[in-house]
């Protein structure tokens, strides 16, 4: 299906009538089951295991997406602007050049599952490595950056590594829209030739009606041979380090139990 590629895995979902063909990927097919009304309602295709977001790969959405690529004019540019300015609550206007180039700002909600790099800071509950140090940054941190209309995604997280002195190679992270209509959520991965203010000036101030996350590429999506090798040994690390957590925690888990069962054992065993 042509721009599926751009939404996330492992999951497709499809707002669709009941003569539909449903298409998922082959892998994915045993996690997923469908909702079918016979009336001819809209019907939705949900995995076993429900989540929020959900990425919507239909034909009209991707029509939508091409139509959003296609650039405003100078006058509609500016009237966009004035109207965006005009429903801004927190001061964050964009200011139209006379080049025809504008500027403004975009929040960046971070959620990053694995530990960051960071050159030349301490931090508490880190994992330090000479000069550099490992951490996990809070998920959900909301972070402002001011941009212009020329900066691609590519740049954005290049700006977002550099203002928090990460030293990980931009090529691990990914940055996505999030969209929300009625009750549900879209998560679909931006390109890396995308213009992220242009996205937020069409789309409004409203974070529901699109917010940007900075997430890590999916396993399947990194292009290793990117990375040099102290990286790659780097990541070797810290998964080693994750799966000995896992190893002391689940060790925790099964003593506790353990030992409960020994406790309710012994009063069977020893009444009263």
């Amino acid at each position: 299906m042509p721009g599926a590629h751009l939404c996330l895995p492992p999951v497709q979902y499809f707002n669709c009538l009941t003569d539909c063909k449903y298409t998922c990927h082959s892998h994915c097919k045993d996690r997923v089951h469908l909702s079918c009304e016979p009336n001819g309602k809209l019907m939705e295709c949900i995995p076993a295991n429900e989540t929020l977001d959900r990425s919507n790969n239909n034909e009209k959405d991707i029509e939508k997406e091409k139509d959003s690529l296609s650039y405003l004019s100078k006058e509609e540019t500016k009237d966009k602007i004035q109207l965006y300015n005009a429903a801004v609550t927190d001061k964050l206007k964009m200011t139209l050049n006379s080049s025809g180039i504008y500027t403004g700002f975009i929040k960046v909600q971070m959620e990053l599952r694995r530990p960051i790099t960071v050159r030349g800071r301490a931090h508490s509950h880190a994992h330090s490595n000479g000069n550099e140090t490992a951490f996990y940054l809070p998920k959900g941190s909301l972070n402002i950056l001011h941009i212009s209309s020329t900066n691609t995604v590519r740049e954005v997280i290049e700006a977002l590594l550099k203002k928090f002195l990460i030293a990980d190679n931009p090529a691990k992270f990914a940055l996505y829209k999030r969209c929300q209509k009625e009750d549900q959520v879209y998560m679909c991965k931006l390109s890396d030739r995308e213009h992220p203010l242009y996205l937020r000036l069409v789309a409004g101030p409203s974070l529901e009606a699109l917010s940007f996350v900075l997430r890590e590429h999916e396993t399947g999506d990194v292009m290793w041979e990117a990375f040099t090798l102290p990286e790659l040994q780097n990541f070797l690390r810290i998964l080693d380090k994750e799966e000995d957590e896992q190893l002391q925690s689940l060790k925790r888990r099964y003593t506790s139990y353990r030992a409960k069962l020994e406790e309710a054992l012994s009063g069977v065993h020893n009444p009263g």
